[in-house]
């Protein structure tokens, strides 16, 4: 069980890495493409965490967020590991130790992270984000509708 979660975290990784080597060999830096009137693609380069989150430390936040991302990746791998069961469970745990390793693969190799996907209404820009950022938030979903359903205790009722 716990190699098709790994699957799907290996998948993610895939096609977030391969949806960034697309936009840094066709975009330069800061260059963007109007795809709809609300969203364009553009090369960013982000040093923080989510919204740019201490994009101005001074470049200890790339080790920061490399061991954060790390540990919790160990984590949600041990989590996995107990919970391989949980369906909806394992599948949120699987897209965001995607998520987290896509992007800590950007912050190794290349000290930021690399962003492309930008959403706009008039000058109002959502931060520009990644593949590996939307299955983090996926994954959070996930998490959270799982905390909605009941869960089945293995007591009785005396």
């Amino acid at each position: 069980m716990l190699r098709r979660w790994l699957a799907l975290s290996a998948l993610v990784i895939v096609l977030d890495q391969l949806s960034k080597a697309w936009i840094t060999s066709h975009f330069a830096f800061g260059e963007s493409f109007t795809v709809l009137g609300i969203f364009n693609l553009v090369l960013a380069h982000n040093t923080g965490a989510a919204f740019s989150f201490l994009n101005d430390a001074g470049g200890i936040q790339r080790w920061l967020f490399s061991i954060i991302a790390i540990s919790a990746s160990a984590w949600i791998i041990w989590l996995l590991r107990k919970h391989s069961a949980q369906v909806l469970f394992a599948a949120a745990l699987s897209m965001i130790l995607g998520g987290a390793l896509g992007n800590l693969i950007d912050r190794l190799m290349y000290g930021y992270v690399v962003d492309f996907l930008d959403f706009h209404w008039g000058i109002y820009h959502f931060p520009a984000f990644n593949l590996a950022d939307s299955a983090i938030t996926c994954g959070a979903f996930l998490l959270i509708l799982d905390s909605f359903k009941e869960k089945k205790h293995g007591t009785v009722a005396g």
